[in-house]
């Protein structure tokens, strides 16, 4: 019985809602400073269902974040990155999920990228910091 397509939206919907939630938790548990979601569904020409931004304090807990992200999502839904990058200097490491994009920083780099601004007219969740 093939799924109509109102079914598969909503589990494309429930599959990026869950993904998000993984990473949320996987950024709380290393302490991923301002975690904030920006939810892109809505805006024409997007080029992910979501982002989620958040900074680290340094290098070593950048890549701890990142870290966290794979481990957490790959334990959770067996489901690995498209694509990685920014790992050479740990400035601003990027995970591409396909409908998910996670981009943590250094605070330097996130105040001077400002993703945040660029995707102004997003849906934005800030996510209450837990320590």
């Amino acid at each position: 019985m093939a799924k109509t397509a109102k079914a598969l939206k909503t589990q494309a919907l429930n599959a990026t809602d869950q993904l998000t939630e993984l990473v949320v938790k996987a950024l709380q548990e290393i302490k991923g400073h301002d975690i904030t979601c920006l939810d892109l569904r809505e805006l024409p020409g997007a080029v992910a269902d979501m982002f989620i931004v958040c900074h680290g304090d340094s290098q070593p807990q950048v890549e701890g974040l990142i870290r966290s992200v794979e481990e957490i999502v790959y334990k959770e839904i067996k489901e690995n990155p498209l694509h990685r990058e920014g790992f050479e200097n740990a400035q601003w490491i990027l995970l591409d999920y396909f409908n998910v994009v996670v981009h943590v920083f250094q605070k330097e780099q996130r105040d001077y990228y400002g993703i945040e601004r660029l995707w102004a007219d997003a849906t934005i969740r800030q996510i209450k910091d837990i320590y």
